[in-house]
């Protein structure tokens, strides 16, 4: 636990230090306030929150592996991965320390734009419901994209290859619903149970909203499903081991 406490505060300092996190946290606001302002002339204030969300999370595509690109990329550039590898450190250290740095860079920019519920009280009476459970779902949502990008940043020592695999990975998973939608037969059928495009594609340039289907929409209609909760923890988790059993497999070469 001590040595993911280290690892977690000297790759948060490293965030805090590097111009790069400010960068994308300034895109981050500029997306997600345009997408805000765009649908708050919506008559229901419920929309002009889901508005926001559709925004973030279209942006989240790219913000995460942004964000992730370096940790272990970077590591594996100076030769340091090395260092960390020899030493009395478990590979799991060194991925959920580093992971727990950007996760709380990413709730750090989500408690950001908590500036635009405020708003919304100001000048009207928004539901309360879907701005919380949209706020949980933006959460679980970012989880996961962090891990698939931590994943593409083991690939890899060149972090701009890191980027580029981290969002074609989350653009796939954007575009699983559509592919599924087009496979005749069973291969459709088994292609939809992993319709991950139904939690990412959830972009609606017509009314700046979310589509009514996948797992991040009953977030923003404001209903809490355990089996959404589940989905994201478990696919987390999924691409976080992956990335243990990439450093592992590093050990023994």
């Amino acid at each position: 636990m001590n040595n993911i406490i280290t690892i977690f505060k000297k790759e948060l300092i490293g965030y805090i230090q590097s111009p790069m996190a400010y960068v994308v946290a300034a895109a981050f606001f500029t997306v997600t306030g345009f997408f805000f302002v765009a649908s708050v002339s919506d008559a229901f204030s419920e929309a002009s929150i889901r508005g926001f969300l559709a925004g973030a999370v279209f942006f989240l595509v790219f913000l995460s592996p942004a964000l992730t690109m370096r940790l272990l990329a970077e590591e594996q550039k100076l030769g340091t991965i090395e260092l960390l590898m020899t030493s009395p450190i478990k590979e799991f250290e060194i991925v959920l320390g580093k992971y727990l740095a950007s996760f709380t860079i990413m709730c750090l920019m989500l408690a950001g734009t908590l500036y635009y519920p405020i708003v919304l009280f100001i000048f009207g009476i928004p539901d309360l419901g879907p701005i919380f459970t949209g706020y949980l779902g933006l959460i679980l949502y970012s989880a996961t994209t962090l891990s698939v990008g931590i994943f593409a940043s083991s690939l890899s020592s060149n972090q701009l290859l890191s980027l580029v695999v981290g969002s074609g990975i989350l653009t796939l998973l954007t575009f699983i619903d559509f592919m599924s939608s087009r496979l005749p037969g069973f291969a459709g059928t088994i292609l939809q149970q992993f319709q991950l495009g139904g939690s990412f594609s959830i972009f609606d340039t017509s009314s700046f909203g979310l589509a009514e289907s996948g797992h991040f929409a009953d977030f923003a209609r404001g209903i809490i499903s355990i089996y959404d909760i589940f989905f994201y923890i478990s696919l987390s988790i999924i691409f976080i081991v992956s990335t243990i059993l990439v450093l592992e497999s590093r050990r023994w070469k």
